[in-house]
Parts: structure tokens; C-alpha cells; sequence
């Protein structure tokens, strides 16, 4: 009975090592850094915008061990005029929050399903701190879109395709 329970032991502790495993090397193409291409969102009445602009900056990367970072910003931002960002007009803390979005945490991939599952630790809108949200993505050669569904700018009332570029 003693060993019969050893091996139940091991042959669990193996097949958890081998999945975790494989899953890191199913989506060895994902890993690595991305240039942000475009953001278009898409508003209920069915207008589209473009909220960081036509050439936004960004950057994406994933790791191997499962951690994610992400930084959006305007292509087209005004410099602050004193210098200091503690010292910003309402207009120059305005441009800054509504030109940029970041956030960093841990993701998973549902390869079946085809979502992308960002487990935000922290974020520049406080709203998505301590959240799990999935995104629907296609990743073709070097490119991944994915579909946000809960935005920054309108909740669910606008979705947004983010448009990734690796590197």
C-alpha cells in the first residue's frame, strides 16, 4: 500500500512538472517583445476612434515565466510647460492620464479558446488593479491582435483592437 502510494505521489508531481512545461513551450511564439502598430476603438453607436491617435507608441512583453508589461502612449503629446509634473496645469495632467495607459502583471494563455488572460498586479487606471481580464486574440506570423472588452475610456460601452507587432 506504501508504495503504491509513492508512486501515485510521483506519477502526480510528474504529470504537474510536464504540464506546466508544456504549456511554456506551446506558445513559444508569444514570448518576447512587441511594438504597438495601432489602438482603434469602437464606440456602442458603432464610430470608431483612435484614442492614442494614428501612430500611438508602445511597447509589450511577455515572458517565459508568465509575466507581462504593457505602456501605450499618444504618438503626439505637449511637453509640460513648467517642467515638473507635480507642478501640471489641469489641461497638462488631462493630456498625460488620457495620452498614455500601462500596466504590468502575470498572463495566461487558453490556447483552445483563443484568450489571452491578463492578471493586472498594477495599472495606470487604479480601476484594473487586482484584476483578471481576458482578451479574444489571433496571433498570425508576427503580429497579435487582441479585443479588449472593458476599456479605459467607456467600460463596456466601447471595445477596443489592439494591434501588437513583435520585435
Amino acid at each position: 500500500m506504501e508504495k503504491l502510494k509513492t508512486l501515485l505521489i510521483l506519477l502526480f508531481a510528474t504529470t504537474s512538472v510536464l504540464a506546466q512545461k508544456s504549456n511554456k513551450e506551446m506558445h513559444p511564439a508569444i514570448i518576447g517583445t512587441w511594438n504597438l502598430v495601432a489602438v482603434q476603438n469602437t464606440n456602442s453607436d458603432g464610430t470608431k476612434t483612435f484614442p492614442y491617435g494614428i501612430n500611438p507608441k508602445g511597447i509589450l512583453f511577455f515572458d517565459e515565466k508568465g509575466n507581462y508589461a504593457v505602456q501605450i502612449y499618444k504618438n503626439e503629446r505637449p511637453q509640460i510647460v513648467s517642467g515638473d509634473k507635480n507642478k501640471c496645469t489641469p489641461e497638462e495632467n488631462a493630456s498625460i492620464v488620457q495620452g498614455s495607459n500601462s500596466h504590468f502583471g502575470t498572463y495566461e494563455i487558453d490556447e483552445m479558446n483563443k484568450i489571452l488572460i491578463f492578471k493586472i498586479k498594477t495599472a495606470s487606471f487604479p480601476n484594473w488593479e487586482n484584476t483578471e481580464q481576458k482578451r479574444s486574440y489571433i496571433l498570425d506570423n508576427n503580429q497579435i491582435k487582441y479585443v479588449v472588452t472593458n476599456t479605459t475610456q467607456g467600460g463596456n460601452k466601447v471595445t477596443a483592437e489592439v494591434v501588437w507587432q513583435k520585435l
